[in-house]
């Protein structure tokens, strides 16, 4: 039985960060695994410029200081590097993507489409209308970081990315041939087929809480509103194949916690925010998940090697140990002045990342 793990320190290719006391109060959880994160752009008000990105870049800066200052960090999770995007929107222009991209701050724009997920209401409400943009991003080599659910109201929750691909991604790929895209937080068996054979440069994103947990977790018991994310957890059959694919060695698939934090009471009420909270214990969950798949050897990989090397940086030096010691994660934490509760928590796991 494998005692221990260490591996080049990973990166977190699609992260929540919120702001302000929020910001604060999770920075530290993701600094102390990763040594990179593409930071999510749908705060208030959405990041759609340049110079909002650097402006939020900036206060993340603030929030590690400050957790390095409270004794929170060493000098490794201090050195934590933010990698911003930007907030696609119908009124994106080729110039806002141009000076984005040679900043050299700003690494993808993401894609919500209107109404998806928190706070997306300024998403995009017809994706042709974004061309320019996306024929810029083409042009500058800058991913475009898609939430691929349809919000037709006709389509059910469960079928909407699987209708996704259909209505989106197969007509941008064939329109933006050589556009970097990734398939964020895939959760269907659809999308990771699609992902595997899509032509062009395509990758996917896949999270802990989906290749854990299928969606009768969220009713174990009763309704479970911290397993509620969206997309929302599928079939048992969809699970496997998300698995399958993340264990699978193939470079198109790669770490993108998702982690969402919301206040305890935002989720615990009768209209309840999406969203699982993952950061502290990311690693160890895909450490449990991939040891459930017998392919432990094939964490590094995708945890480390493959997004980089999508994303065009190098891989990070430093490495991360992950060691067999059972703990129960915490059932709530402490945040902006209220209560989190991660995903899991009180619940056991037996990968324990090493201080």
């Amino acid at each position: 039985m494998t005692r221990q793990i260490t591996l080049r320190r990973p990166d977190d290719w699609h992260l929540h960060l919120r702001d302000g006391d929020a910001l604060r109060s999770v920075i530290a959880a993701t600094a102390r695994q990763f040594a990179r994160a593409i930071v999510m752009p749908n705060i208030r008000p959405p990041v759609t410029t340049l110079a909002a990105a650097l402006a939020y870049r900036e206060r993340i800066l603030a929030a590690l200081a400050a957790a390095r200052a409270a004794g929170e960090l060493d000098d490794t999770g201090a050195a934590f590097e933010p990698l911003m995007t930007l907030y696609l929107t119908d009124r994106t222009t080729a110039q806002d993507i141009r000076e984005a991209s040679a900043s050299g701050q700003v690494h993808g724009v993401k894609l919500y489409p209107a109404g998806a997920t928190t706070h997306s209401d300024a998403g995009v409400t017809d994706i042709a209308r974004t061309y320019p943009a996306l024929q810029a991003m083409q042009d500058c080599g800058l991913p475009l970081l898609v939430h691929g659910e349809v919000t037709d109201p006709a389509i059910d929750l469960f079928d909407r990315e699987k209708v996704f691909i259909d209505r989106v991604m197969e007509p941008l790929r064939r329109d933006f041939p050589a556009l970097k895209v990734v398939f964020e937080h895939i959760t269907t068996q659809d999308a990771a087929q699609y992902v595997a054979q899509a032509p062009g440069p395509t990758a996917a994103t896949i999270t802990a809480h989906h290749l854990l947990y299928n969606r009768n977790a969220l009713f174990l018991g009763g309704v479970r509103p911290h397993w509620y994310c969206l997309p929302v957890l599928k079939r048992e059959t969809h699970r496997q194949a998300l698995l399958q694919a993340a264990t699978s060695g193939s470079p198109r698939f790669f770490l993108g916690t998702d982690s969402a934090p919301h206040a305890r009471h935002l989720k615990e009420i009768a209209c309840g925010c999406a969203g699982c909270y993952t950061a502290p214990h990311a690693l160890e969950l895909y450490a449990t998940a991939f040891e459930q798949a017998d392919a432990l050897d094939r964490l590094a990989g995708f945890a480390s090697e493959f997004g980089p090397a999508f994303y065009g940086l190098p891989p990070n030096q430093g490495t991360v140990t992950l060691v067999r010691e059972p703990w129960a994660i915490p059932e709530s934490l402490p945040f902006a002045g209220d209560s989190i509760v991660p995903l899991a928590g009180g619940e056991t796991l037996e990968w324990r990342l090493r201080d």
